[in-house]
């Protein structure tokens, strides 16, 4: 499996010189990727006193700023979103977001994409949280359209373009998307047109939706094994010495990647968070389960 870290977005602060820090240092580790959550907006809990979830207290670096950034200070690490919010955003700001990093990162940008739970944040962004599913999947295909063709003319439901383009776009022509979520909608929708899966929870709960997926995948003409699974491992929740058979389990099922995650796990430096990664690749190395 390739091995990823998760970018501490709410526990590694503002500093530059620390974000910088990690991001060589995860890249130096032999890691192979870097993984960014992403939220536009936190809501504020002084009036709703039962909000569960992120908040306005919770920092969150902006993504496509941020690997902008690592983009210029690493080199060979991929760069993925895990997940972007995108029916929150307009469809062809994200091409263009996303080809300039890729460009400037050498083509190294993974997208991942999800649509996301927060209403209130779909509010402030001035976008329709129902119809957000639906409205993910024709994103998608203009993403790609816009990033493979240098103009285009579209007319649909939610998009209309008259004869334009991007530029730059992206050096490959393609983007991988990956799609994030596990209603069953999200799968049907990994099988028509994801490069990858990013699924959350336990191996154990996920063995019914990897087979329905891969179900999917060949009624909708595809190779199953075309398609990426992207694993999380939440060192919070999973204790050290059951670290290597939990990724094993996610191997075992097919998981192509597999990311760490390091927050909430008691880590009060960015210190803290790099020795947890070093310990936790030198666990996967050892175990035959990264590279």
């Amino acid at each position: 499996m390739r091995v990823g870290a998760v970018f501490p977005q709410t526990e590694i602060g503002n500093d530059p010189g620390d974000i910088r820090r990690w991001a060589t240092t995860v890249e130096e580790l032999g890691y192979d990727h870097i993984l960014a959550y992403d939220h536009v907006l936190g809501a504020s809990t002084d009036a709703r006193p039962d909000w569960h979830g992120y908040t306005s207290e919770d920092p969150f670096h902006e993504v496509f700023v941020l690997f902008g950034y690592l983009a210029a200070i690493t080199r060979t690490v991929e760069l993925a979103t895990g997940v972007l919010v995108l029916p929150q955003r307009q469809t062809a700001l994200v091409a263009k977001q996303a080809a300039e990093v890729d460009v400037l990162s050498g083509g190294r940008l993974r997208l991942g994409i999800g649509i996301g739970w927060n209403e209130v944040e779909y509010d402030a962004l001035g976008e329709s949280f129902g119809d957000r599913g639906a409205r993910s999947e024709e994103q998608v295909g203009l993403l790609r359209e816009l990033w493979s063709t240098p103009v285009i003319t579209r007319a649909s439901r939610w998009h209309h373009v008259d004869s334009a383009g991007i530029n730059p776009r992206p050096a490959a022509g393609l983007i991988p998307v990956w799609l994030g979520g596990s209603a069953d909608q999200t799968l049907r929708r990994v099988a028509r047109i994801g490069d990858g899966w990013l699924p959350t929870g336990e191996p154990d709960r996920a063995r019914d939706k990897v087979e329905r997926l891969r179900g999917y995948a060949r009624r909708a003409g595809r190779q199953p094994g075309d398609i990426g699974i992207e694993a999380r491992l939440n060192l919070a929740a999973v204790a050290p010495g059951d670290r290597a058979g939990y990724a094993g389990q996610w191997r075992d099922l097919g998981a192509t990647h597999l990311t760490v995650n390091t927050m909430g796990a008691g880590h009060a430096t960015v210190s803290g968070h790099l020795a947890a990664l070093r310990d936790t690749i030198g666990t996967l190395e050892g175990a035959g389960l990264a590279g």
